[in-house]
């Protein structure tokens, strides 16, 4: 269903479609948490690690589609803005063919570098082959996870952030079940964990497709509509390169940092990593936001309401800032019991809890450029929020994170501002990015 979000009260338009778009963020972390959990109860370490080192690529992947995949929300919810019908269902017409043509493009070369891909991730010799078979079978699903990606795209372009939810709620369903016939039943070890998501994906893409088929969207597809165009696919392409590879440089930031913890010792690197998961688990809001403001935004860019998209962009920041500076200030007295739902070691968890207490910082700052972000987005200005995420990562991020580890071996706190010091400099740079386009008029 389009929905017009060029109206009515700013904040209750953001609460109205980031709440099922958190929920669809929520899923898909428990959607990916299933796999490891389920094959935990049936097989040992090997299958676990298997699992684990073939999840981080496929989550790499999938962020680097659904960044990719920004720039057709944004040229939709454009023209949806602008009423301009025509022009929203060439947008989505043209979405299709472009993403399918790259999912079968990347899944064939992927299946061809699949060895090399687990040589690359230093994977333990005893889960070699069965990381393999986990990749292989979710490389040959890349067509269906790319299809559900675009259809969430479409639908929020469109305004309507609700039913991707539900598709990821069948997805996520769906795929438990398999785990628990393919592991537990058929002990199929981590090809069961990777056959389950694959199919989990396709039942979610049918499910997709038959309410699009059943539902009145405002858009009517035509065979010319499918037609590359140049100038439609350029624009997509032009917002979703700098977010995709955005993207894909903040997922190699992560494995880097997590090296650099190795490094330091088996309890380091385990209470980083446990770290890393909480993080994740409260960085749903942040991302929740940069989303919301981008498919907001662009339909109000399209209606020539630019001052409503700032509005947006105002209570974005207000949201996120509020939101993370609560969570923050209470894991300064709740840290060590939030890392002891993880984890029995005492060790662990007064590093952990070091470890923790600096880095949720993080979550208030990074709030603020999640936002910006989505802004510049909406405008076609991607590649400024590429530039400042490149300029945290390789300026402050990973080479602090370097430092604290070797001044400071008795302590993870230093090593945890790396994160939020890096988000400072981002915010710096986005402000001073809005204020000069501002002046120049290219944001009116």
């Amino acid at each position: 269903m389009k929905k017009d979000l060029t109206t009515g009260s700013v904040f209750k338009s953001i609460v109205s479609f980031s709440l099922p778009y958190l929920f669809s963020y929520f899923l898909q972390t428990l959607y990916g948490m299933a796999d490891l959990f389920i094959i935990g109860q049936f097989n040992g370490v090997d299958s676990i690690t298997a699992v684990s080192v073939g999840s981080q690529v496929m989550h790499m992947l999938t962020v680097m589609i659904v960044g990719l995949a920004m720039g057709s929300t944004v040229t939709i919810g454009k023209a949806v803005g602008a009423k301009q019908s025509e022009k929203a269902s060439l947008a989505v017409g043209n979405t299709i063919t472009l993403f399918m043509g790259v999912a079968v493009a990347v899944m064939i070369v992927l299946l061809a570098a699949v060895e090399p891909i687990v040589g690359l991730m230093s994977t333990p010799a005893e889960a070699v082959s069965e990381t393999i078979a986990y990749l292989t079978i979710c490389f040959i699903g890349i067509p269906f996870i790319t299809a559900y990606n675009i259809i969430s795209s479409i639908f929020r372009g469109l305004g309507d952030s609700k039913s991707p939810m539900h598709f990821i709620a069948v997805a996520c369903a769906v795929n438990i079940l398999l785990d628990y016939l393919f592991i537990g039943v058929f002990h199929m070890g981590a090809a069961g964990a990777a056959l389950g998501t694959a199919l989990s994906q396709t039942v979610s893409v049918v499910v997709a497709l038959t309410v699009i088929a059943k539902k009145k969207t405002g858009i009517e597809l035509k065979r010319d509509n499918f037609k590359p165009r140049s100038g439609t696919m350029s624009q997509m392409l032009k917002i979703g390169i700098p977010v995709a590879l955005q993207d894909g440089f903040i997922q190699i930031a992560f494995i880097v940092i997590t090296v650099i913890a190795n490094r330091r010792g088996l309890n380091d690197a385990a209470a980083v990593g446990i770290v890393e998961k909480i993080i994740g688990v409260v960085f749903l809001v942040p991302s929740t936001m940069l989303s919301t403001v981008s498919a907001l935004s662009a339909q109000n860019i399209g209606a020539g309401k630019h001052n409503r998209a700032a509005g947006i962009l105002r209570y974005a920041v207000l949201i996120t800032v509020g939101f993370g500076l609560i969570v923050s200030v209470a894991v300064q007295f709740a840290g060590q019991g939030v890392v002891g739902m993880f984890t029995d070691d005492a060790k662990v968890i007064v590093l952990g809890d070091q470890y923790l207490r600096a880095y949720i910082w993080d979550c208030m700052i990074a709030g603020v450029h999640f936002s910006f972000s989505g802004y510049f987005c909406a405008y076609g200005l991607s590649g400024i929020s590429f530039l400042h995420n490149v300029l945290s990562i390789v300026c402050v991020r990973v080479p602090g994170a370097f430092l604290a580890s070797k001044y400071f071996a008795d302590t993870l706190y230093p090593m945890g501002l790396a994160a939020p010091a890096g988000s400072l400099l981002s915010v710096i740079v986005c402000a001073a990015a809005f204020r000069l386009l501002k002046r120049r008029g290219d944001m009116l």
